[in-house]
């Protein structure tokens, strides 16, 4: 396994482990047509060209030598982050990694790729947020310390669903 830092070439790359992710994760939890509102609006080139050009947004892929891209992470800090709640934070926007891949510890490679990006920036918080029913991933984040810091509602398609806020301190 290796990691490397995204760039705009690898738009295509990126835009096509977001869709197959996402859709793994999500799909059987939701309307094909609220699956296909959100993939088409969050993950069109132009949108992650522009992400992949911000200065405060970070993208990484974990490699499998055999398989290419198998996860990825993305990180956003100041005014790239989705929430304004937590200030001199870093914000783990997602931690995505390919179902046959799950359980091999490579969340916790991404996350600890998270921490440390945290702390050269010199931030003092890492943040995220989480589906309510993705226990799995509450799970994963409490164990590394994360705890509960509010809610707040996102839109899948036209469905409103919740988001548990966690945050841990560094």
């Amino acid at each position: 396994m290796y990691m490397k830092e995204l760039s705009v070439s690898d738009v295509t790359e990126l835009q096509k482990i977001c869709v197959d992710t996402f859709y793994d994760a999500f799909a059987t939890y939701n309307t094909a047509e609220n699956m296909s509102l959100y993939l088409d609006r969050q993950y069109n080139l132009e949108k992650l060209i522009s992400e992949l050009k911000n200065k405060n947004t970070y993208f990484y892929f974990i490699f499998d030598d055999d398989h290419g891209a198998v996860g990825y992470l993305k990180l956003n800090t100041a005014d790239a982050q989705s929430e304004n709640t937590f200030k001199d934070a870093l914000e783990i926007e997602r931690i995505y990694i390919r179902h046959a891949f799950q359980n091999q510890g490579l969340g916790e490679i991404l996350y600890n790729i998270a921490k440390t990006k945290a702390t050269l920036l010199g931030k003092k918080q890492v943040w995220l947020g989480v589906w309510e029913y993705n226990q799995t991933a509450i799970t994963f984040y409490q164990h590394y310390g994360f705890e509960f810091a509010g809610s707040r509602t996102v839109h899948l398609g036209d469905a409103p669903q919740i988001d548990l806020l966690m945050v841990k301190h560094l």
